[in-house]
């Protein structure tokens, strides 16, 4: 079965800066696109950014010109950079892996979440 594994979350101080990154291991034939999803107390988990196999790349409005995901493709591994931190980015972050299915549809699969945290 797939499994996802993350690394990187922590605490940071407003303006600084923190990578996250996800490995995705198991059998894994049709990866169709990787990101990261956040979710903080009292709502519900949204969009932070995907980038397709094919380099594609799309962004939360909030998360324009801070962060930057980037991915190995080969590897199924995705990197979410995030610079300027806001006490607003205050989150659970997932990592998601959907996967082409033989029904023409996807299978997603998350990771474990890892906690960000921007307080002084």
């Amino acid at each position: 079965q797939v499994q996802l594994v993350e690394s990187g979350g922590g605490l940071v101080q407003p303006g600084g800066s923190l990578r996250l990154s996800c490995a995705a291991s198991g059998s894994i034939f049709r990866a169709r696109a990787m990101g990261w999803y956040r979710q903080s107390p009292g709502k519900q988990r949204e969009l932070v950014a995907t980038i397709t196999s094919g380099g594609l790349t799309n962004y939360a409005d909030s998360t324009k010109g801070r962060f930057t995901i980037s991915r190995d493709n080969a590897r199924n591994t995705v990197f979410l950079q995030m610079n300027s931190l806001k006490p607003e980015d205050t989150a659970v972050y997932y990592c998601n892996l959907r996967v082409l299915t033989n029904k023409g549809t996807w299978d997603d699969y998350w990771g474990q979440g890892t906690q960000v945290t921007v307080s002084s």
